[in-house]
Parts: C-alpha cells; sequence; structure tokens
C-alpha cells in the first residue's frame, strides 16, 4: 500500500499500529519528488514524498549551493566561504512526529561527510532555533517540522545566521539543484553521524531574551508570585512544553500545562491554535480569577488566547502587542503585517500617525523590517496565522514570546486581556475578522487552481457592485499581491489565496457589521467552491 493509503486509514480511526508502516516506508521508499519551499520551509507526507532519500537530497543541495561559493548564495547565509561555513555549523533538530530524530541523524550525516560541524538540539521549537543561531554565530539551522500541518507531514525549515526564514534568493538556488540530483538521487549515501555534539537550546533561548531585554521577566515572574492568576497552556503534544516555567525560573506547576505527553498523532486532530482546540485551556479557567488560555502549535511558531470573556486570536493580539509597545514600552518604527491581516491595528496606527506596511503571507516577508539594520523597523510584525515578534527580537514568529508578552501586558495593566482589548476598541472601534478553509485532495491542487484564483481580480474592477451570498457591496479596490483580496467601501473585505504548505484554499473575511460576519464567511467559502471546480466561468 501507498503511504497516503496507510495514513488514511491511520488518521480515520486512530490506527496508531500502522504508523511502524509509515516509517518503513519514509526509510525505503525511492519515489522522486519535486522539492519547493513554501510560505515556511518544504513539506510533504511522510512516507510519500517526505522521505529519507528526499531529506537527504535536499540536504545535500544545501551543501552544494555553499560549495558553489556563488556570491548570493553565500550573502544569504551570511557567510564569506563554505570554509566559514564549516567552521561555524549548523544547528539540527526537530519537532515530536514520527522519525524526528532519525530524520535529524540522516543530515547531521550528510553534513559531516563534507566536513560540517554540527549541533543537536533534540526536540526544539522554532524561535529556539532562531535564538541559538544568533548565540552560537552558527551559520545556519535545519528545523524538520512542517509547524501546524496535519500528523502526516513533515517539514524542512531552513534558516540562515541570522535565524530569520531562508529568503528565497537562498532557497531558489537550492530546489534547482535538489531537484536536479533528484535524478541521480540512489547516488547520495545515507552516513552515520561521527559524533552527536546535543546543546541546551532552551538555554540559548534565555541567553537570547535576557540579552535583548524586550520582555522584562522580573515584572513577570512577581506578578505571578504575587498575584492569584490562572495561566493554562495548550503545548499540542508539542516543542513547548515544559519550558515557560523554566524561562522564568518558576516552579513547576505554576502553569498548568496541557497535552505534553508524547502523541505523533495529535489526538487525531490538526495542531493548529484554532478556537475549537483552545476549548481544553479554556475549560481549566476559573471564574472571577485573572488569567488566560493559550494554545501553542507543534514547532511553537503559532499561538492562540483566550479568557473567560473572549477569544483573543491574533488579529486583535497583535494590534494589542502594538499599542503596549508604542505607548509604554515607547519603542518606535512601523506596523508589519500580512495582507490577510485585520485592519484593526491599521485604525490604531493610523490615529497615532505609524506607517502600515502589508506584506505577502509567509513570515518571510517580514524579514526586512526585523533585521537589527533596518530603514524601516518594526515595532511589531504579525500575521492572522497566529504569527508574531517584535523589534530586537528573533526574525521569526514566536509563540513563548506571545505567552511572555501576555503576561507582561497583564502584569502592567493589572487587568485581563480582553478588558486590555475593550479598552482599545471603545477608542478605536470594533472590527470582525475571521478565516477558513476548503481542503482539495492532494492529486487534485494543481497550478489551475491558482488561475481560477487569480482570474478573479482581472474579473472586478473598482467600483463595481460585488454579489457575495445575500450580500451586494460596493467594491473600492482590489489587491492581488498573494491571491485576490477585495474591499469594500463599508471597509469590509474578503481574501482567497490558495495555501503555501498544503492542498488547501485559505480564505479570509472582515466586516465591521457583526450581524454580516457569517453571511460573508459562507458565502465567500460559496464563491470559492465554485470557482475551484468551475473556474471563473461560473461567474460570468
Amino acid at each position: 500500500m501507498k503511504a497516503s493509503s496507510i495514513w488514511h486509514e491511520i488518521l480515520k480511526e486512530q490506527k496508531k499500529h500502522l504508523l511502524k508502516e509509515i516509517e518503513k516506508l519514509a526509510i525505503e521508499n525511492t519515489d522522486k519528488t519535486v522539492i519547493h519551499f513554501g510560505t515556511s520551509g518544504w513539506r510533504g507526507e511522510i512516507g510519500s514524498d517526505f522521505t529519507m532519500q528526499n531529506v537527504r537530497i535536499l540536504t545535500k543541495a544545501i551543501t552544494e549551493a555553499v560549495k558553489s561559493e556563488d556570491r548570493h548564495i553565500l550573502d544569504s547565509f551570511g557567510v564569506k566561504s563554505f570554509n566559514e561555513f564549516k567552521e561555524r555549523g549548523v544547528i539540527v533538530g526537530h519537532d515530536n512526529r514520527i522519525l524526528g530524530k532519525e530524520f535529524a541523524y540522516e543530515v547531521i550525516g550528510i553534513l559531516q561527510s563534507e566536513g560540517i560541524r554540527c549541533y543537536y538540539a533534540g526536540e526544539a521549537s522554532t524561535p529556539e532555533f532562531s535564538a541559538a543561531v544568533v548565540e552560537l554565530s552558527a551559520a545556519a539551522s535545519i528545523n524538520l517540522t512542517p509547524s501546524h500541518n496535519p500528523p502526516n507531514y513533515g517539514g524542512f525549515k531552513l534558516n540562515p545566521s541570522d535565524g530569520g526564514p531562508a529568503p528565497e534568493e537562498l532557497t531558489k538556488p537550492i530546489e534547482i539543484i535538489a531537484n536536479e540530483l533528484m535524478e541521480k538521487a540512489s547516488s547520495i549515501k545515507s552516513y552515520t553521524p561521527d559524533k552527536i555534539n546535543k546543546i541546551d537550546i532552551t538555554e540559548l533561548y534565555i541567553n537570547f531574551i535576557k540579552k535583548r531585554n524586550m520582555i522584562d521577566l522580573n515584572k513577570i515572574k512577581n506578578f505571578i508570585t504575587n498575584n492569584p492568576t490562572t495561566i493554562s497552556v495548550d503545548h499540542m503534544h508539542g516543542s513547548t512544553r515544559g519550558k515557560l516555567a523554566r524561562i522564568l525560573s518558576l516552579k513547576p506547576g505554576t502553569f498548568i500545562c496541557l497535552r505534553r505527553e508524547d502523541d505523533p498523532l495529535f489526538e487525531g486532530r490538526s495542531p493548529e491554535p484554532s478556537e475549537e482546540n483552545l476549548k481544553l485551556a479554556l475549560s481549566m479557567l476559573k471564574k472571577d480569577s485573572m488569567g488566560f488560555s493559550a494554545i501553542i502549535d507543534p514547532d511553537g511558531d503559532r499561538i492562540r488566547f483566550a479568557d473567560l470573556n473572549r477569544q483573543i486570536p491574533m488579529n486583535y493580539f497583535g494590534a494589542m502587542a502594538f499599542y503596549y509597545l508604542y505607548n509604554y514600552k515607547g519603542l518606535r518604527g512601523v506596523v508589519v503585517k500580512s495582507v490577510g491581516t485585520s485592519n484593526f491595528v491599521n485604525a490604531i496606527a493610523e490615529a497615532l500617525g505609524i506607517e502600515v506596511i502589508e506584506t505577502k503571507v509567509g513570515f518571510k516577508n517580514f524579514r526586512p523590517y526585523l533585521l537589527p539594520n533596518a530603514l524601516k523597523k518594526a515595532i511589531v510584525a504579525f500575521e492572522e496565522s497566529d504569527g508574531i515578534s517584535i523589534q530586537n527580537h528573533t526574525l521569526e514568529k514566536d509563540a513563548i514570546l506571545g505567552v511572555l508578552l501576555a503576561l507582561e501586558m497583564m502584569a502592567h495593566f493589572e487587568k485581563n486581556l480582553s478588558d486590555y482589548l475593550e479598552e482599545i476598541e471603545r477608542l478605536y472601534g470594533k472590527y470582525y475578522p475571521d478565516r477558513t478553509g476548503i481542503e482539495i485532495p492532494r492529486e487534485n491542487f494543481g497550478p489551475h487552481i491558482k488561475e481560477n484564483v487569480m482570474a478573479l481580480a482581472k474579473q472586478f474592477k473598482t467600483g463595481d457592485f460585488f454579489k457575495i451570498g445575500k450580500l451586494q457591496k460596493k467594491i473600492a479596490s482590489i489587491i492581488d499581491i498573494d491571491g485576490v483580496k477585495i474591499i469594500f467601501e463599508d471597509l469590509s473585505w474578503l481574501m482567497i489565496r490558495p495555501s503555501g504548505t498544503e492542498p488547501k484554499i485559505r480564505i479570509y473575511i472582515e466586516t465591521k457589521n457583526k450581524e454580516e460576519k457569517e453571511l460573508l464567511i459562507e458565502g465567500t467559502k460559496n464563491l470559492t467552491k465554485r470557482i475551484c471546480l468551475e473556474g471563473i466561468e461560473c461567474l460570468i
């Protein structure tokens, strides 16, 4: 049987014993694939295209890219030569999915065969890699994780020496080399690592945040110690488990930490920080007590909050963080957000005279604004899909930072997050964003899907009336930098874009009229299904 069929059985009925079959296929399958870096690394189905052979090929492609000593590639890594790359070394680790350690050792073996120094992080979170690269002055890191993707996925995240997501000027040539090597895959040998140099990556992360001094750890610790608070954190069986108390030097049990056990199937759910998945942590909160619940994805780069009053997704939390950092910590610069993110922060920034920069979806697009020498320096950079970083912090999104920032804001105001949010809403208005998605079978998720979506931008123009379900709205503008975003004159908008990491169409909407929210999300979902199945002709 093919891996996809076995995964169907595993996920449908939680047949964990079949994971042995997947492991066997991941080791033995020699089918070729096309390696492509999406919004956050290369991802594939474990045993189908994410296999030991293909991980070897991609690792070999990285070494060949650096050995070419192409100036653009070296500059993107932040090294002057292949020799410098070898000396500074690469940090390698993984999340909690099956074969994580085995894939990591496969990568280390290939790197060591080229004389490259390797550090093994074990199970570690994305922000820890980003901080550790800087702390060790390493040339790069390789994190074997597909982030929040379902259990059948594996992933390969590459970060250069500044700790940020690899930019396209680096990933594109590596893709080309990898797909050329795919033709002679059998000649790329597997190497057993000579030596495993294990590092304490959490200690490196702690050192990093203390040096940067953007989070007041003492203020948080004193607040938690002296106030009755309930903080429940769902780690989704991932790489952040057990780390918050250590970072704050607090005794175990200070936080209610949920789903800390090993479970590579994530209890049969997609391990993303969704409203539904947050319910378990939310059920731990006590009435009439300060506190909040948070849920973190397996590699620790996405987070969502809630308290007993309301859900606080990143659309709101990012705006709250900006308001706090600007007004109470004195940070100056710009606001950076992805194009699918709520305009709530726009309203705040406009009132304060701060520029807002909108980018394509993908945290790597925030890199120019998070660099230490950026001309336009982000006070905060965030995306609606639950990722955030701040000025003088990691170039990667960081869920651990999110928890620490939430705790610091709560300590500063001595009020719950929702009370602070409502205080801002009274000043700048209420916004009602939402998102959903449509899954498409992997074998049907071809270039035509993107073509059908992008055709929507050419079908309409400013001033046209746009019928969406039971609603009819006048178009104010159309943005097509990443999918298609249609903004209406009443400040509501919708956006449709194919995912860069999985076979899915992502849908985003926002309205300032709460009663319209469900109508707009359902109408956009139905429209998207028609466009994907029938093409733009369905609207003509």
